[in-house]
């Protein structure tokens, strides 16, 4: 008869019985890792889907964005960087809606007669409400180069005129820039771009994404600086408001 035949079996060395404490931990080691696997995966689909209804919404807010019918302001600040932007500009300042404009990131190596092509009417107001800002190189500059402008002629109010896609970035950096002036965006639509219908059209989906991309990264710089955590750019807070 073998030991397992007896009613009264001695478990063998390691079995469950003698055992029972490891080998009754294992299911509960087992679930932990599956459980923080879970959790993992679960917050990995809350953060995309975060992430896609914020880009959606930000694709909303630029496809329907349309410029006031009547914007007016101390001042207006146009952001070079697309064709129809300084046309733009030159219109309103044309219209009366302003009695001063900036031109801000302008090429050194651009004239400032191509510069009022579009409107060769206002040639005679360069001296005394035009000027052309050549430091900016990007966003960031033009909103640096904005405030400066404003602090120098004591504007209150600004008219900031760019694509309506750089509108939420651009925004985002003047609001920073200078808190407490009144800023009126003024986004130029180009209907050849079809933003209303990115989702089918490659250029503009891939304009968009990249926007959106750059407007995250300038919304979480701009987080960091108000905790501060993050360094303020060049000029930003230098001077008093």
């Amino acid at each position: 008869m073998s030991v397992t035949d007896l009613p009264y079996a001695l478990p063998a060395c390691g079995s469950r019985a003698e055992g029972s404490g490891a080998s009754g931990a294992a299911p509960s080691s087992d679930r932990r890792p599956r459980r923080l696997r879970l959790i993992a995966a679960a917050a990995a689909v809350a953060l995309v889907a975060g992430i896609g209804a914020d880009f959606l919404a930000f694709a909303r807010v630029v496809a329907e964005a349309s410029p006031p019918t009547d914007a007016r302001a101390d001042g207006i600040v146009v952001l070079t960087g697309g064709a129809e932007r300084i046309p733009s500009g030159l219109e309103l300042l044309a219209a009366g809606r302003a009695e001063r404009l900036l031109i801000s990131g302008v090429n050194p190596k651009t004239a400032e007669s191509t510069l009022l092509k579009s409107k060769p009417a206002l040639a005679a107001k360069k001296s005394c409400c035009i000027e052309v800002g050549r430091e900016a190189a990007d966003t960031i500059g033009n909103a640096a180069e904005a405030r400066k402008w404003a602090l120098a002629n004591n504007l209150q109010s600004l008219v900031v005129v760019t694509s309506a896609y750089h509108i939420p970035r651009s925004l985002a950096e003047f609001a920073d820039a200078l808190p407490d002036r009144k800023l009126i965006a003024y986004p130029v639509v180009r209907p050849e771009l079809k933003l209303d219908a990115w989702y089918r059209e490659p250029e503009a989906a891939r304009l968009l994404a990249a926007e959106y991309l750059k407007y995250v990264l300038v919304r979480v710089r701009l987080g960091l600086e108000r905790v501060g955590l993050g360094t303020q750019p060049e000029g930003r807070r230098s001077e008093s408001l």
